[in-house]
């Protein structure tokens, strides 16, 4: 199972969002309890199931010496990692200072991505929709990837 799709939701004022359902499904069939860790990169707010996370941790703290830029990206990501519960009404409540990092507002867009999602504001997303992806084909087919337009 796949995050996958695009779903427009609200902030409320305590800096909470329903998920879309079936997000809450995956996140429940993926982790006990639908734990889930919501960190940051890209300027959006990311959220993985718990177990996935761990993993990717695990993989990171293997790396031996790693660069500077390599702890720059280690102090974004996994030091703003935070586990968070689903409530029982479906919803999460995203840190403020995810919230501050996203630019998020009242109105939100969370988007599927494989295995993970993300969660951006509205305006932002929108002008990200507005990028050329011309060239992307090109690195899909040099990564070995055909995408049947």
């Amino acid at each position: 199972m796949y995050f996958r799709g695009r779903s427009h939701r609200s902030l409320d004022n305590k800096g909470r969002v329903m998920l879309p359902t079936a997000f809450r499904d995956i996140l429940l069939s993926r982790s006990e309890g639908g734990n889930l860790v919501l960190t940051t990169y890209d300027r959006c707010v990311m959220g993985y199931p718990l177990p996935d996370w761990e993993e990717f941790e695990q993989k990171f703290h293997r790396l031996k010496n790693p660069s500077l830029k390599l702890r720059h990206f280690r102090r974004l990501v996994i030091g703003g990692a935070e586990e968070i519960v689903v409530d029982k009404q479906g919803r999460i409540r995203i840190p403020a200072d995810h919230v501050a990092y996203g630019g998020l507002q009242k109105d939100i867009v969370i988007v599927g991505q494989g295995s993970k999602f993300e969660i951006w504001d509205k305006t932002r997303f929108e002008d990200l929709m507005t990028l050329n992806f011309d060239d992307v084909a090109d690195e899909l087919t040099e990564s070995g990837i055909d995408f049947p337009i």
